[in-house]
C-alpha cells in the first residue's frame, strides 16, 4: 500500500513539473527587448516563474527540471539553436536555486526577497563570465564571427550584465506579490506532501 502511495506522489509530482514546464515554455514565448540596450536578442520573459512556484513547493530540484522541461521543448518544436537554449538553461538555474534554497530555509517573505536579490546577482555575475569566456566565443565559432576582446567586453558590460539585472528586478518585482497571494496554497501543498 506504501508503495503504490509512493508511486501515485511520484506520477501527480512528474505530471505537475511538466505542467509547469509546459506553462514556462508559453511564458517564453511572451518576451520583449530592452530598447536601450544594445543586443536585441537578450529579451525578458516570465518563464522562471512556473520554474520558481516548483522550486517553492517541492525543491530547488524540481526548479531546474521546469527549466530543463521548457528549454528541451523548446529544442523540439525548432525554437533556437543549442548554444542559446543551453545558455537560457544555465540563466535559470543560476537564478532559481539561490532563491529556492534561501527559501527552503528560512520559509519567509524576507527570505524570498532575499534570495530574488541572491538570485539576480548570482545570475548577473555568473552569465557574465560565463558569456565572456564560453558562450560568446561558442557563438562567434558557431556563427563565423571574429571575436575580439573589446567586443566581448562591450557585450558582457553594455548588454549581457544590466540585462540579467534589470531581468532579475522585473521577474522579482512579478514574482513577489504572486506568492504573497499563493503562500497559503503552497505551504498547503508542501505540508500535503510531507
Amino acid at each position: 500500500m506504501m508503495h503504490s502511495k509512493t508511486q501515485s506522489f511520484s506520477l501527480l509530482k512528474l505530471i505537475i513539473l511538466a505542467l509547469l514546464g509546459t506553462i514556462s515554455l508559453v511564458l517564453f514565448f511572451i518576451n520583449f527587448p530592452l530598447p536601450f540596450l544594445p543586443t536585441p536578442y537578450l529579451k525578458i520573459d516570465f518563464s522562471e516563474v512556473p520554474a520558481l512556484m516548483a522550486a517553492f513547493i517541492f525543491s530547488p530540484l524540481a526548479g531546474v527540471i521546469v527549466v530543463a522541461i521548457k528549454n528541451i521543448l523548446y529544442l523540439a518544436i525548432g525554437g533556437g539553436e543549442l548554444i542559446g537554449v543551453l545558455a537560457n538553461f544555465i540563466t535559470g538555474v543560476l537564478f532559481i536555486v539561490p532563491v529556492a534554497l534561501m527559501y527552503h530555509k528560512y520559509k519567509g517573505v524576507k527570505s524570498v526577497i532575499s534570495g530574488l536579490v541572491t538570485g539576480t546577482i548570482v545570475m548577473a555575475l555568473g552569465m557574465s563570465v560565463l558569456n565572456y569566456f564560453l558562450i560568446l566565443p561558442a557563438y562567434g565559432w558557431f556563427m563565423g564571427w571574429e571575436m575580439t576582446e573589446q567586443l566581448k567586453w562591450f557585450s558582457v558590460y553594455a548588454g549581457i550584465l544590466p540585462f540579467n539585472l534589470i531581468k532579475g528586478i522585473v521577474v522579482g518585482l512579478l514574482f513577489v506579490p504572486l506568492f504573497l497571494k499563493m503562500r497559503q496554497w503552497i505551504e498547503e501543498k508542501q505540508a500535503g506532501l510531507a
